[in-house]
């Protein structure tokens, strides 16, 4: 019997080498193919998926608006604002922001509520043609009425402000809700102002110390405000029954500040001239110029606005403006005041660098001793001093020649703003007269210059919330 021999894995390769290399050639293709293709990456965790969306997200969100208006006494302006997705201002055209101004403003028209609205409808358009058609319906428009309205009454301020809220519910394209449509509480305008210039200046996320303060003079009221720090804010006096906290908390950048913030109603520029020809208790004032003979309006009231026989006198006009703060009046029942009774927030790093904004910059620029075409200058409460010297010693007539830039109806009163602007820093707000203050227009951002006005604060607050 034969023995069969046993074949080996190599005699069965030899004898099937031509099936195994038909079959092999098109796998090793396959091969090289999968090879040569780039692989994709891995599968990320979880975690790093969701942080990599989220940035994804951020970086494409679009640019957002946000159209400001600022109701003053004065007049009405509109801000309209555009923000990236880290609420960094960017600009609008070639400029940073829109803004534009008309006079008068809301309470002059006391009278007729549908006048006053109608006087917006030209700026609302103007914000409106900035805005491109297809973020309108997503761009919050804010009304933020001050001092002017807060004169005039809760009824009638109210009949004007149902009226703008028609007119923006019937005529504007842009996102409105009836609530954004107010008086001012001059606490949130004196709060508003300080983010704003710290917003500016590039201070927001420091520590409360690189913060600067901020005095905003306007027509019915002027507002002081400064980062206090934790131990100060909490020897804050209680208001008394309708007056507003004296610090608010704010969360910006990361950082927790406790921010002293107050507003004195009737002592803006023109509501303090009222103050101050009622201390005079007849029809001439130490105040008015030579030569003047007349009355002053100021909302529903008329003065008698005449110059004494001797003319205006500097020594007496600042008496009557000491007398008009009730600074020496009125007794302090807390450890520190300003004036009027009102506590000083207690001091300390937020207040050592002071920037002075509105009708300060205005008459300062009227008076000559600042460059009207400059955003911000350097000065010290004396040099307001010094110009109402000079102001008081004039005629009506003088005054024209002296001050060109000075509007026909303030010309009787440059001696009085100056005084009073003088006493209200030094007296008022207990700064030396030779300190360094900076008047403030507006501040430079990046390559351009961006108005030193609360609405900023405000549109900053709308587009977090957008």
């Amino acid at each position: 019997m034969k023995r069969t021999r046993q074949e080996s894995v190599g005699d069965k390769i030899h004898r099937f080498r031509s099936v195994i290399l038909v079959v092999s050639i098109p796998i090793s293709l396959v091969l090289l193919v999968m090879y040569l293709i780039p692989r994709g990456p891995a599968p990320l965790p979880a975690r790093d998926a969701a942080i990599i969306g989220r940035k994804a997200v951020a970086g494409s969100r679009s640019r957002s608006y946000a159209v400001i208006f600022d109701a003053g006494s004065s007049g009405s302006r509109v801000h309209v604002y555009c923000f990236d997705g880290n609420l960094d201002l960017i600009p609008i055209g070639e400029d940073i922001e829109l803004f534009v101004q008309k006079k008068p403003g809301l309470s002059f028209y006391a009278k007729d509520p549908m006048e006053a609205a109608k006087s917006l409808i030209s700026l609302l358009k103007k914000a409106e043609s900035v805005v491109p058609a297809e973020l309108r319906g997503n761009t919050p428009v804010r009304v933020g009425a001050t001092a002017g309205l807060r004169q005039l009454g809760v009824e009638t301020s109210e009949q004007i402000l149902q009226a703008v809220r028609y007119l923006l519910h019937e005529q504007s394209s842009l996102k409105f809700k009836s609530d954004w449509v107010s008086v001012l509480d001059g606490t949130q305008e004196g709060a508003f102002q300080w983010v704003t210039i710290n917003y500016l200046l590039g201070n927001l996320g420091k520590k409360y110390s690189n913060t600067v303060g901020v005095v905003d003079l306007g027509g019915g009221s002027v507002q002081m405000a400064y980062a206090i720090s934790n131990s100060e804010a909490g020897k804050a006096p209680k208001p008394g029954a309708g007056e507003d906290e004296y610090v608010k908390e704010l969360y910006l950048k990361g950082t927790k500040y406790y921010l002293y913030v107050h507003s004195y109603l009737r002592y803006g520029l023109l509501a303090a001239r009222a103050e101050i020809l009622k201390v005079a208790e007849g029809p001439h004032s130490d105040c008015i110029l030579t030569g003047y003979h007349g009355s002053y309006n100021y909302g529903d009231n008329v003065f008698p606005a005449s110059a004494p026989p001797s003319g205006s006198s500097y020594t007496k006009c600042r008496s009557d403006a000491v007398k008009a703060l009730k600074h020496d009046e009125t007794s302090c029942t807390h450890l520190k005041c300003t004036f009027g009774g009102v506590w000083n927030g207690g001091g300390g790093d937020g207040q050592k660098s002071y920037f002075v904004a509105s009708f300060f910059f205005d008459r300062a620029a009227e008076a000559g001793f600042v460059d009207p075409n400059l955003p911000v200058a350097k000065v010290k409460p004396s040099d307001f001093e010094e110009a109402a010297k000079r102001a008081c010693k004039l005629s009506v007539e003088e005054a024209k020649t002296t001050y060109a830039n000075v509007a026909e109806e303030n010309l009787p009163y440059i001696c009085m703003d100056l005084v009073y602007e003088f006493t209200l820093l030094v007296d008022g707000f207990s700064l030396e007269p030779w300190q360094d203050i900076t008047l403030v227009k507006k501040v430079k951002y990046g390559d351009s210059l961006v108005e030193a006005a609360w609405p900023l604060g405000s549109a900053i607050e709308a587009a977090s919330m957008s």
